[in-house]
């Protein structure tokens, strides 16, 4: 290996060169490079092309009120303000006929409860001891009264009513209905409480109103259909565009400004840092893990609640969102334990990633632009990620309104036609077709290969930049600290942004089958018997580990290639080769100090993210989040993607300690197999750490 590469990088840097003022026209790492894997490039271009039409079609298709609020009986979306009425301010949809509700619930019924009449109110009616009270259709035809007179009466015109409509009031077709159930606000929508007000009800018979079910049938039509999947997963991508502000802050601007602090201490207290970061994990984990066992209901009384509004007291309401939080906090109880185990085994190893960590540090302290540079890389990627959450919130609304096909009684009174129509009173739903699902499924794969790519981006212009000062033997700092990162950035530009679409599309794909598959095997386990004995349970475990392990490998290879990219300027495959070879024969030496430094690092970006984590339960905590306009139908989503976000943002600050260990050792192996296997241009302290045998072995025991 040392012969190909011994004339690109292996040789020290004239004099000349350095009166010029740019280490890199002494031969270091310039040479003869030429633009690589361009057809790669030009996918990546096409695909962000791709991405631009595929959001523009959600922006101009999609409602994100669609997520949260249901619609009328005229296909309206509640709380639309461009509406016909104008529904503004009301947000809760009510249906009107307490039987139509019950005729949903019963299992062989073929009327659904999205054909029942429903409206748009403000809140809840509920019913009253003295008189009979009425909610209305809105008001049109004949009943002249403006949307504002129709709230102020609270929805009730029933005194104005011409006696054939009295008529169709009293047999349950409107255009007024009796409120006979108490109903509170569910997630937007008017949950029965199958109680009937007993008051209310003889009022109703003593006018001659038709019979009225009165059993669980009603309450549990309405429940079901509030918390079916397709409700809820709607309400999940919902409290995305409520928690906006919460994803700013914990997962911008926290990990952000922890990240930051974090270089800026492995750069001055790098040996107290190692220890920090094991012990501040362990917190974190613990912290996060209790906030979920908190909102499931398990500690304390704050558990979720889809109440919209105050409530009774004695009145709960539990859904799915509470089964998927309970779930979550016994996946993290498992990930907590294991990881403190681990943690507490990796203890008597720290040792060497302070050595190694310490060479990064001396790097980040000799070239200081290295602690700069990613806040370029991460204003692109927040820039993309705000664009991102905007269209995948339209993408995911953007379904076609369509009236439904149903076969039940419905009919109701026409104000506008002046009689009982039974025509056209079938509900309206938000119909899919297959090309959204595709569109969904290709924004989400976009967000990864785009993410990778910006990552990818980011050490490989800090891999050029350590590169620089390893084989400049550290005289770059006596010069201009911000040289080397504007070089490799140059070159990254220039010559190697095909290589990088490269590398980020295979970890995209390879990413993208892993959870295909994980789909699939979930399908598979709720079909097949067979799967749920011994052997099909350690068969899936064991495809699991063997996709995880997949994954691991070939990020770790990726990175190993921005690195040989960024010093030789191959290809990605060459690149890659190189990579590969030169840590093969160097695996004894390097294998344990580049392992232990990478879990020091990737503890580190866990730290950032689960800070982020509890930031954001905290955040959503506030009376905002939990019993107001803006409540969110569960912290789970809105939690795990600040800590998405947050560990994101962590790698790209911590790439610059990642990237600069990994191209230290990879210089190291290439300086050492020019030299006969004594590394001449390797710092010294990086030479103690490697070629002492002795100490190792006994930090590795």
């Amino acid at each position: 290996m040392g012969g190909p590469l011994g004339a690109i990088i292996g040789r020290y840097p004239t004099a000349g060169a350095h009166s010029n003022g740019d280490p890199q026209l002494g031969g270091i790492i310039r040479h003869n490079r030429k633009c690589r894997d361009l057809v790669f490039l030009i996918i990546f271009i096409a695909f962000w092309v791709a991405m631009i039409v595929n959001s523009s079609f959600g922006f101009n298709q999609g409602n994100p009120l669609r997520l949260t609020y249901g619609l009328d009986y005229k296909g309206n979306v509640c709380g639309n303000k461009h509406a016909d009425p104008d529904l503004r301010e009301l947000e809760v949809r009510y249906w009107l006929n307490p039987n139509q509700v019950y005729q949903s619930g019963l299992r062989k019924s073929q009327f659904k409860l999205g054909d029942a009449r429903s409206i748009c109110l403000m809140e809840c009616p509920s019913p009253s001891e003295d008189i009979l009270n009425w909610v209305c259709d809105y008001p049109e035809g004949d009943i002249h009264l403006s949307m504002d007179e129709w709230i102020d009466r609270n929805y009730d015109y029933f005194e104005f009513l011409t006696q054939p409509m009295r008529n169709s009031s009293l047999a349950l077709q409107g255009p007024c209905y009796p409120i006979i159930f108490p109903s509170i606000n569910v997630y937007w929508s008017c949950q029965f409480i199958a109680h009937a007000s007993n008051a209310s009800l003889n009022h109703w018979r003593q006018m001659g109103g038709v019979n009225i079910n009165e059993n669980g049938v009603l309450e549990k039509s309405v429940h079901n259909g509030i918390n079916s999947p397709s409700a809820v997963l709607k309400r999940y991508v919902a409290d995305i565009g409520k928690a906006w502000p919460v994803l700013i802050v914990c997962g911008a601007m926290v990990p952000l400004f922890l990240s930051v602090i974090w270089l800026l201490m492995i750069r001055h207290f790098v040996g107290a840092m190692t220890w920090i970061t094991v012990v501040l994990f362990n917190v974190l984990i613990i912290t996060v893990t209790m906030f979920f066992y908190a909102k499931a209901g398990w500690i304390g009384h704050d558990a979720v609640s889809g109440i919209i509004g105050e409530s009774d007291p004695y009145f709960s309401v539990t859904g799915r969102e509470l089964n998927h939080l309970r779930a979550v906090a016994i996946l993290m109880t498992l990930i907590m334990v294991i990881t403190v185990l681990s943690t507490i085994a990796i203890v008597r190893r720290i040792l060497i990633a302070t050595s190694v960590l310490k060479v990064a540090a001396k790097v980040i302290g000799e070239v200081q632009a290295l602690i700069i540079f990613p806040f370029f890389p991460y204003t692109i990627l927040l820039i993309f990620i705000m664009f991102w959450f905007s269209a995948a919130l339209h993408l995911f609304s953007s379904g076609q309104v369509q009236r439904n096909d149903c076969n039940g009684e419905c009919c109701a009174f026409d104000l506008k036609a002046n009689k009982v129509n039974c025509d056209n009173c079938c509900g309206y739903s938000i119909h899919y077709t297959p090309h959204i699902a595709v569109a969904i499924l290709f924004h989400l794969f976009g967000c990864y290969w785009a993410t990778q790519f910006i990552i990818a981006c980011s050490g490989t212009v800090i891999a050029g930049s350590v590169a620089s000062y390893y084989w400049a033997r550290g005289e770059t700092s006596q010069e201009i600290p911000f040289l080397p990162v504007f070089s490799s950035m140059k070159r990254l530009i220039r010559y190697s942004l095909g290589s990088i679409a490269l590398g980020s599309l295979v970890v995209s794909i390879v990413e993208s089958v892993r959870y295909i598959l994980e789909f699939i095997r979930r399908r598979l386990k709720h079909t097949d018997s067979a799967s749920s004995g011994i052997m099909g349970r350690m068969m899936s475990c064991l495809s699991n580990c063997c996709l995880s392990c997949i994954e691991w490998t070939t990020k770790s290879v990726n990175r190993n290639a921005y690195i040989m990219i960024a010093i030789t300027g191959k290809s990605f495959c060459k690149a890659s080769e190189i990579a590969t070879g030169l840590i093969l024969n160097n695996i004894l030496r390097i294998g344990k100090v580049n392992v232990i430094g990478d879990v020091i690092l990737f503890l580190g970006k866990l730290c950032v993210s689960l800070a982020c984590a509890v930031f954001a339960f905290l955040m959503l905590h506030t009376h905002k989040y939990k019993d107001a306009h803006n409540k969110i139908s569960s912290p789970l989503l809105p939690v795990l993607v600040c800590w998405g976000l947050g560990y994101i943002v962590a790698s790209l600050f911590f790439a610059v300690v990642e990237m600069a260990i990994d191209t230290i050792i990879l210089s190291f192996c290439q300086d050492a197999e020019e030299h006969q296997g004594n590394a001449q241009y390797a710092p010294p302290l990086l030479i103690e750490t490697l070629n002492n045998q002795s100490e190792m072995q006994r930090l590795t025991q």
